[in-house]
């Protein structure tokens, strides 16, 4: 069974510490763990990266080995418009 990825992008490692007030107090260790949680048996990827290109070259590994993603682009939602056709490709 091919792995779903799940992809966060700039300062989501951050989280819990970050502006807690707006972002709240879970980590990105809680993130990750709800996700294995809910997809069961289904084996996933889940990664962080402040760097965009490291998320481009997870979004390509993906289209060859998983049978989805899901993202959190953060910051690079607005800027990067290299994610966006990567993300295209799938």
């Amino acid at each position: 069974m091919k792995p779903i990825y799940i992809l966060n992008g700039p300062n989501l490692n951050r989280l819990g510490k970050r502006e807690p007030s707006i972002y709240g107090n879970a980590t990105i260790a809680d993130v990750e763990r709800y996700c294995r949680e809910e997809a069961g048996d289904h084996p996933i990827e889940f990664r962080q990266s402040n760097s965009e290109a490291q998320l481009i070259d997870w979004i390509h590994e993906a289209i060859d080995a998983g049978s989805g993603i899901i993202i959190n682009p953060a910051a690079f939602t607005f800027t990067s418009i290299a994610i966006l056709d990567a993300l295209k490709m799938f």
